[in-house]
Parts: structure tokens; sequence; C-alpha cells
């Protein structure tokens, strides 16, 4: 099925299974898209099938319409090689909200407003990645980790070693001491 000359193709993503693309989906109604397109992927990921299937069934005259700028490239050479690439097939290009709502990234001027905010966003995302670092340092430097606590500490670890050589299976031990099996094995492993 070919899409008719001149419509609105939307596309939205998600990072994670957790959020729901229902915003964005009501926004592309709002403008008027004949399909949208989701994907449930990290922006980093290359991994994007319905972004892939989307540029597939878009048609010269048509518009790729998204949400936000962030929804659709990854980074500033990502946004503009796709754009690039829409414009040269005769496609448009329109970002609902932020930055560049107001902006033709077909024009000139428009193209220069989409290198600027993109480069701003990556450097943002650079600052994030940096600070998120930092503060890791400073917290492995303090003798903190981040993740899950420890299942076995060294009381329910000499608990498993004395049962253990009493004979005692590891399906009992694990039940006595209230963890799975993978778990013990690991814990008795470490220390072996």
């Amino acid at each position: 099925m070919t899409t008719p000359t001149g419509h609105l193709i939307g596309y939205a993503r998600v990072s994670t299974d957790d959020q729901e693309a229902q915003l964005q989906h009501d926004a592309l109604t709002v403008a008027g898209c004949a399909r949208i397109f989701t994907d449930k992927a990290s922006g980093k990921s290359t991994d994007r099938p319905e972004l892939t299937a989307a540029l597939d069934y878009l048609r010269p005259g048509d518009t790729l319409c998204v949400w936000k700028l962030d929804r659709f490239a990854r980074s500033l050479i990502d946004l503009v090689t796709l754009v690039d690439s829409l414009a040269a097939r005769g496609i448009g290009f329109k970002v609902l909200t932020g930055a560049l709502a107001s902006i033709d990234p077909n024009t000139p001027d428009g193209r220069l407003m989409l290198q600027v905010v993109g480069a701003m966003a990556e450097f943002e995302r650079s600052l994030i990645k940096d600070r998120t670092r930092a503060g890791l340092d400073a917290a492995r430097a303090q003798g903190r980790t981040g993740g899950r606590p420890a299942v076995m500490d060294t009381d329910k670890l000499a608990a498993a070693k004395a049962r253990r050589d009493k004979g005692e299976s590891v399906t009992a031990i694990a039940k006595a001491l209230g963890v799975s099996r993978a778990t013990l094995y690991r814990a008795l492993s470490d220390t072996a």
C-alpha cells in the first residue's frame, strides 16, 4: 500500500518498555498524521525497525512528523543525515514541539537552526554523561557503590559454609537462608 502524496506520516519513540508513547501518538494524530510508526528503543540504539519502516513508507511529497527532535535522531550527525536524505527524496520534515516546532528545516535558515539545536542537544547529553560519571567516581572514592544490595552478607555466607561442611544439600541451605540456589552457588564459588 502506498501513501498518497502530501500526507503526514508520524514517528514516535519511547526509550523503555515502561514508557508509553500515548502522548506522542495523541499529538501526531491531532497534527493529522495518516499513519504512525512507533519504536521502543534507546536513543543510542541503532536498531530502530519502525523508523526504517517509516522511511521506507514515505513517498515524495509526504512529510515525516515527529513529536520532539530527541525522539527522532541519536546525534547531530544522525539528524542532519536523516533530514538531508529526506530532502533528497522530496520528503519534508516537521517537529511538533520543542526548538524546531516553528522552523522549516528545508530552508537555509531552518537548516542552520536544526544544526544549532542538534549541537546543543548533543552537548547537553555529553554534559549529563560527564556529570553522571563524575558522581559515580566520587561515590566510589567514598566507598559507596551503586546497584542492588548483596543478598549474601558475611553472616549468611559463614552459615552457608558451615551447613555445607555438615553435608546439607544446597537446596536445603538456600531455603533456610532465604536465597535462591543460584545466589548460593555464586556466593560459595566466589569464596572457593
